[in-house]
């Protein structure tokens, strides 16, 4: 494993640490270079209640390549979108160690946009 990924996980886990002493769903974000992955967990199960992606079939067609901010902020749309269905209004963001900046920026706004609270 490269030492900027070590480096990265070093940092979710203390992001991560810090969500679970708050015990609220958290937003968890992960990018590759080609889609945006976002999935809603539950603290005490570690279980996964809603998800997005730019990889999902439907997405794909409205927006062609899946790893830039406009993919990303589509996939923050329709998890927002997702978790207001499930009854889901406020999460804790989990970046996973990736800086707050394009591609999670736009993720996390259309998310708050769509109705999320973080």
């Amino acid at each position: 494993m490269g030492t900027r990924k070590v480096a990265r996980l070093r940092r979710a886990g203390k992001t991560r640490a810090r969500i679970r002493r708050a015990a609220t769903n958290r937003l968890c974000v992960f990018r590759s270079p080609q889609h945006v992955y976002a999935q809603i967990i539950e603290p005490s199960a570690g279980r996964v209640l809603v998800s997005a992606s730019s990889a999902e079939r439907e997405v794909r067609k409205q927006i062609g390549y899946g790893g830039n901010v406009g993919a990303a902020a589509v996939v923050g749309k329709r998890l927002a979108e997702r978790a207001k269905n499930a009854g889901i209004r406020r999460v804790a963001f989990d970046r996973s160690g990736y800086k707050y900046h394009g591609r999670v920026k736009a993720l996390a706004d259309a998310a708050r946009e769509g109705g999320l609270e973080f």
